[in-house]
């Protein structure tokens, strides 16, 4: 993962096409990506799609949109609580929901 201003990106290989590439990740309605042929140079490049995007939003007048943070306060019943906290017997009860959900959404096609 690239880290830059806040935003992170991935990074993937192509063996088709003999490059690394990638996508910021949490953006709703916004892609941003990059590639490079070495690590540098997808660095680089992911930066500077970072420094492109935060521009135009300043030269538009709209405000950039900014990654999930990664919290997530979630509501439950208490004894569906109960029985999450029993599942998640050695492991914690955030491990258990992270793993649940991602096995979860391996299975709609449309999730990303």
């Amino acid at each position: 993962m690239l880290k830059y201003k806040g935003y992170t990106g991935s990074v993937e290989y192509s063996d088709e096409d003999n490059c690394l590439f990638g996508k910021v990740q949490g953006l709703r309605g916004t892609l941003i990506s990059y590639e490079g042929t070495t690590i540098d140079e997808i660095r680089t490049d992911f930066e500077g799609a970072i420094d492109d995007y935060l521009a135009s939003c300043e030269s538009r007048g709209i405000t950039p949109a900014k990654p999930y943070s990664g919290k997530l306060v979630l509501r439950m019943p208490s004894d569906l609580h109960g029985k999450v906290a029993a599942a998640a017997a050695g492991t914690t009860i955030n491990d258990f929901i992270n793993k649940s959900l991602s096995k979860e959404l391996s299975q709609h096609p449309s999730a990303i």
